[in-house]
């Protein structure tokens, strides 16, 4: 019989160590060793190791043959664009967020839509079968091809898939190989388990959504190699009081990862939002100071999102500075800008910032849009309703051109504003719609602010 022993394996990297140490010696993170009981191997297996059946050649790289990947529809508009126009089969696509956010009902729809024309094996590691069809009756969904299983152990699933080319496993973290001794959820199982179903799926042709547990700082539980197997990593996030859901792509091997779904969580299910301008707008926008409106750029589409700012003066020696949705290093950048190259100082204002609809904006055409609005609370003058703002903003005060000028201008006519200011480099590519919507260009920030506030 074969001793176990215990080996120390780093969460973040899944580097080895004999013996628990504060820091891993690899990746230098603290507190990411965790215990895994393994079966040490014969001396006899040491020795002679496996080796594959057909040794594979290089090959020039005009001699290899480019795959094209006809991709299939969810059924949900908003899924197929996060994963970049729909699914590609024999794919990994990885979901994770919160309890309770939406994972497992998303799923059960998209399941339920595949169906139709394919057979879809659910596998339900956390529920019963009986749980799942009690999701499905509440729903109103139903569906002869799609098949339940309820079942942890990942050689009996394997057994258990046949001729289905979509299978979900709910979740990663509750599932478990039997030649391995560690418990479910451990590094090493979910590292073995990913592998696994990451061979099933290539071999076979067989495209896998995988449930993911995130952790108490939002990240995917278990280790970093889990994300590095998959096609496609998925975060849903939002509050759980809120309705509204983000769908957001941070690795796709197929597509954009800029892309972003909403989704509204109601008692019949989850539905795709495809208009986002009472979740990104409020309606009272234009009323108070400080509030400005730019157009984002997020992947494929262009969406309007109100930018809300709140100074106040600050009650201690330090004044604080809180965004959210918008990098906090980028907004200390702005204000030092604004302060020296337009003389507004925030030396004694603690400043906060917010991005409407819980949307995280990293793009630099903000920039403008954050100065717009402090510029606007800082002056208290409400900013009007129908004028948007977008441009990047350099530390010597000047407004820099962005990419996708005419898709932003053309969104800003769409959505019914008549008044908007944008980098004057971006012009000559914009001037075409100089009648249908009032084309303030700029070159400095100092200019953007007596250009917005001078009516």
């Amino acid at each position: 019989m074969a001793k176990t022993k215990s080996v120390y394996i780093c969460s973040e990297c899944g580097a080895m160590s004999p013996q628990w140490m504060g820091k891993c010696p690899s990746c230098h993170q603290f507190g990411t060793l965790v215990e895994e009981i393994t079966q040490a191997e014969p001396a006899a297996q040491k020795l002679k190791k496996p080796r594959s059946a057909g040794r594979a050649a290089p090959v020039p790289l005009s001699a290899v043959k480019e795959e094209r990947y006809a991709r299939v529809s969810s059924g949900i508009a908003e899924f197929d664009t996060v994963l970049g126009g729909g699914i590609v089969p024999g794919s990994l696509v990885l979901i994770g967020g919160d309890p309770g956010i939406g994972k497992s009902t998303l799923l059960t729809e998209v399941s339920a839509h595949l169906s139709a024309k394919h057979k879809v094996l659910y596998v339900s590691a956390e529920e019963s079968c009986s749980q799942v069809k009690m999701r499905c009756n509440r729903l109103n969904l139903n569906s002869e091809n799609l098949l339940l299983l309820n079942e942890t152990c990942l050689e009996d699933i394997e057994e258990a898939i046949t001729d289905e080319k979509f299978v979900v496993v709910d979740s990663i973290q509750a599932v478990y190989s039997s030649e391995m001794s560690s418990a479910a959820g451990s590094v090493g199982q979910v590292r073995e388990c990913a592998g696994k179903l990451m061979r099933i799926a290539k071999s076979h042709g067989i495209t896998f959504f995988i449930v993911g547990h995130v952790t108490k700082e939002g990240a995917l539980a278990g280790p970093k190699v889990l994300e590095h197997i998959m096609d496609t990593v998925l975060y849903f996030e939002g509050e759980r009081e809120e309705s509204f859901k983000i769908l957001r792509a941070v690795k796709n091997r197929f597509g954009s990862v800029q892309e972003v779904g909403v989704f509204e969580m109601t008692g019949e299910g989850l539905f795709g939002v495809t208009d986002y301008s009472g979740i990104f707008l409020s309606e009272s926008r234009g009323i108070a100071a400080g509030s400005v409106v730019t157009p984002s750029e997020t992947g494929n589409r262009c969406m309007m999102v109100e930018i809300q700012t709140l100074l106040a003066k600050t009650a201690y020696g330090l004044p604080r500075r809180m965004p959210l949705g918008v990098d906090n290093n980028k907004m200390i950048l702005l204000i030092a800008v604004l302060e020296k190259r337009c003389g507004i100082p925030f030396y004694n204002q603690d400043v906060y910032l917010n991005a409407m609809g819980g949307i995280r904006l990293a793009e630099p055409s903000i920039d403008l849009a954050v100065c717009a609005a402090l510029a606007s609370g800082f002056k208290n003058v409400a900013v009007d309703k129908y004028t948007a703002v977008f441009g990047e903003v350099g530390l010597t005060g000047e407004v820099r051109g962005v990419t996708y000028a005419e898709k932003r201008v053309n969104e800003c006519i769409k959505m019914g504003f008549k008044r908007i200011l944008f980098p004057a480099k971006n012009f000559k590519s914009v001037k075409k719609f100089e009648n249908q919507i009032q084309l303030v260009p700029v070159a400095y920030v100092n200019q953007m602010i007596s250009k917005l506030f001078s009516e």
